[in-house]
């Protein structure tokens, strides 16, 4: 009997050693079975943004909407969308929260050594929103007040120090989302808001009097993230996203809230 429980004590912990070595290696597929769990800060329009009504998915849509969408559909899954904080998106992700964070996220090397990114699906270029007949100019931005949303590269690039190319935190102020740095530009708060193109072409159509200096203020690219190792997941986001950027279906979907 004590050697049949001592065989049976062996089994369980070689069956535990190898159930823990597989999980390891590769990462699970999501948090929850059957489901695509997305964190996302649903105030960056127009890659994601409440909808009235059910808008395009339980009162979501946009870009990184309808992404999340083809993509759960690619992997026969059922998306579901948490909306949070742009810094709590990118938590979720590395804390075990959600499964990928689709959020108007450009790859950073610092970003890179928490999360694993994904094959960019498009590229964005961040610009400076003024008021119109402002002395602002791109030349003199490091003397103004600038606001940006937390978190973003525009915030950390912006209130970096001179001597990398920032203009120094006291030029600059972090706000919640876009939309309150907008309102702090109206305000006259602040003197300019650095943000992406996207949502600063939707910020001035729905905000009279504001417009949008000439020239980019940068370029990058846009991926979704999963946390740092889930090599399982990565491989199915980044096979379907490529399928669908290959059969013209992500283009189609910028497109159609994108106007040239």
């Amino acid at each position: 009997m004590k050697k049949l429980l001592s065989l049976l004590l062996t089994l369980a912990v070689l069956l535990s050693l190898a159930a823990c070595g597989s999980g390891s290696d590769e990462g699970s597929l999501t948090i929850e079975e059957g489901k695509l769990i997305m964190s996302t800060n649903a105030e960056f329009p127009p890659y994601e943004m409440k909808a009235d009504g059910e808008g395009v998915f339980n009162g979501f849509e946009g870009i990184d909407v309808e992404i999340a969408l083809a993509l759960a559909d690619k992997l026969d899954l059922e998306l579901v969308i948490d909306d949070m904080g742009f810094d709590s998106a990118l938590l979720a992700v590395q804390e075990g929260r959600s499964d990928m964070v689709l959020a108007g996220l450009t790859y950073r090397e610092d970003r890179d050594e928490v999360m694993d990114f994904s094959t960019s699906y498009a590229t964005g270029v961040q610009v400076v929103i003024v008021k119109e007949g402002s002395a602002v100019n791109m030349d003199n931005l490091g003397e103004k007040m600038i606001g940006c949303q937390l978190g973003t590269t525009g915030y950390i690039y912006a209130s970096d120090s001179v001597e990398n190319g920032g203009y120094g935190e006291e030029h600059v102020l972090g706000y919640e989302n876009g939309a309150l740095a907008v309102q702090a530009l109206l305000n006259g708060q602040i003197d300019a808001v650095i943000i992406d193109n996207g949502p600063a072409q939707a910020y001035v159509e729905t905000n009279a009097g504001l417009s949008i200096l000439e020239g980019d203020w940068v370029t990058e690219e846009y991926c979704l993230a999963v946390d740092q190792g889930n090599t399982l997941l990565l491989e199915k986001l980044n096979s379907a996203l490529e399928e669908l950027i290959a059969d013209g279906s992500i283009q189609s979907i910028i497109d159609k809230y994108i106007k040239d």
